[in-house]
Order: C-alpha cells, then sequence, then structure tokens
C-alpha cells in the first residue's frame, strides 16, 4: 500500500517545495525575465550565457507550476523504490544535460530550421519533470485498468443476454472505448505541462523524456550511471578498511570456533566407537 505524503521522499519534498518556493519568490520581487531564453537576443548579441544556468530555477507561471508541482508530486515513488540517495544522484547526474541541450538544440537546430520563427524556450524544471517521468513509466506498473465506453457501444439486450454468459464473455470482443490505467491522470497532467507553451515547452519536455531513457538503457557513459552521491549525505555510514578488517577478523573467528567445534564432535564420536567395539569384544571374551 502507498503511503501518503513524503514518507520515504526527502529529495522529492525539497524538490517539490523548492520549486514552489523559488517560483513565489521570482514572482514577488519581479525578476520572472530574468529566467526565460530567448535565443535572439539573450544569447545572441547579448551573450548572456548565465541563463544557460539559471532557465530551470523557477516556473514563471501559476499553470506550469501546478501540473509541475503535481507531477513532481506522484513522482515521490520513485524515490521510495530507489531509495533517497540513487534519487539524489539520478537528478544531479542529468541536471546539466537538461540545463544546456535543450536551448542548444534550440539555437543550432529548430531556430534555423523554423527560419526563427521558434526562438522562446519557458522557464522551469520539465526536462526534470520528464526524466523523472520516464523512469515511472518503465519501473512503475499500473494497478488497475478500466474503459470509458463510447455511446454507441452501448450492448443490445441480446448482446447484454449472451454476456452474462461466462463462456461468451471471455470470447466476444472488447467494447469500443478508451482504456485508461491509475497511471493516465499523471500522463495527463505531464501533457498539460509539455503543451502549455508550446513549442518551446514541448521540446524541453521531449529532451527530457530522451534523456530519461538514455540514462535506463546505459547509452549515457557508465560513469555518469553509477555515481552516487556520499553516503554521508543521507546520514548512512560508510565501513573502510577498518569495518572490512573488523568483518574479516568476525569470520575467522567463526571458522577457529566452528573447528573445534568439528574437532571436539570427531573426538567424541571416535571415543563413541571405541567403547563399542570394546563392549563387543568383552561380549565375546565372555563366552570362552
Amino acid at each position: 500500500m502507498l503511503s501518503s505524503g513524503f514518507t520515504g521522499a526527502s529529495v522529492s519534498k525539497f524538490l517539490l517545495f523548492g520549486v514552489i518556493s523559488s517560483s513565489i519568490l521570482a514572482s514577488i520581487t519581479d525578476v520572472k525575465y530574468l529566467f526565460y531564453i530567448e535565443i535572439v537576443p539573450h544569447l545572441w548579441p547579448y551573450r548572456q550565457i548565465w541563463r544557460l544556468l539559471s532557465w530551470q530555477a523557477c516556473y514563471t507561471n501559476s499553470t506550469e507550476l501546478l501540473f509541475a508541482s503535481m507531477t513532481f508530486y506522484h513522482m515521490r515513488v520513485i524515490e521510495r523504490l530507489w531509495g533517497s540517495r540513487k534519487f539524489a544522484s539520478f537528478l544531479l547526474t542529468i541536471t546539466p544535460l537538461t540545463c544546456l541541450l535543450p536551448p542548444l538544440l534550440l539555437a543550432g537546430m529548430f531556430r534555423p530550421l523554423s527560419l526563427g520563427t521558434i526562438n522562446h524556450l519557458p522557464a522551469g524544471p520539465t526536462p526534470l519533470v520528464f526524466a523523472l517521468l520516464a523512469q515511472y513509466h518503465a519501473v512503475i506498473p499500473h494497478v488497475y485498468k478500466y474503459r470509458i465506453a463510447s455511446g454507441s457501444s452501448a450492448l443490445s439486450p441480446n448482446r447484454e443476454s449472451q454476456a452474462a454468459t461466462p463462456s461468451d464473455s471471455h470470447t466476444s470482443s472488447d467494447p469500443a472505448g478508451l482504456l485508461f490505467s491509475d497511471k493516465t491522470t499523471t500522463y495527463i497532467l505531464a501533457a498539460q505541462l509539455a503543451f502549455s507553451q508550446f513549442p518551446g515547452s514541448l521540446l524541453a519536455a521531449a529532451v527530457g523524456w530522451g534523456i530519461g531513457i538514455a540514462w535506463r538503457n546505459y547509452i549515457l557513459p557508465d560513469k555518469m550511471i553509477g555515481w552516487r552521491v556520499p553516503g554521508w549525505v543521507f546520514g548512512e555510514k560508510t565501513e573502510g578498511r577498518e569495518g572490512f578488517e573488523g568483518l574479516r577478523r568476525r569470520l575467522e573467528g567463526e571458522g577457529r570456533a566452528s573447528g573445534v567445534e568439528g574437532a571436539e564432535d570427531g573426538a567424541r564420536r571416535r571415543a563413541g566407537e571405541r567403547g563399542m567395539a570394546q563392549g563387543v569384544v568383552d561380549q565375546f571374551r565372555g563366552m570362552f
């Protein structure tokens, strides 16, 4: 049974409240214009390269913030599955890619192909949301499915009587309609976020999904995938050589103890065998 709230999901809690706080702060201080990216004029000719690192810090409107926050809340199940250390390592590993790839693709590919029409990249950690959504899609199974039937698929009386029998219910074709699962609402929230500022938001979402798939399928370098945040950050005890030596000594002590016990058992067994043989000899000696 899934736990409500952020039980066992401290990184997800920090991520969610961090995005909400930064977005509210940017709105109150009226600095939202510092976070989104316009290829022209921000990157050229003004050369505001710092925007490549800051554009994921917050959202600039309440609609995107709402959808992203609800999606982040659903993603907490991944942290419970992986553990906080691996979850934080995943986020820190892909953050440089999600920061740099969307604006570079927009400037180097999509803007020239669109003849300068596609020029805007909205602010917000949308690539991180979709990188997590790729993991959610891959590792979290659905609990149930349900179908919303259309009006034309209503069963006739004869069809109802046929569907009432167990044999016909299995062999009859499924009624027309849309099939959903309990994960559908999460995908709907993410889709609304992806199309909120089309086409820039869709580009960010597609890049984030691609990075998440690349991380999961080991397309990225092994060092990036295998890197982990130090255990002491999350209060984990890291045993060094002292811990290894203690384990070795403990195993050696157990081995010696088992050897001594085995020798004692062998001595008792041999003594018992000698006593039995001596008894048989004495019995035959009394007969003569």
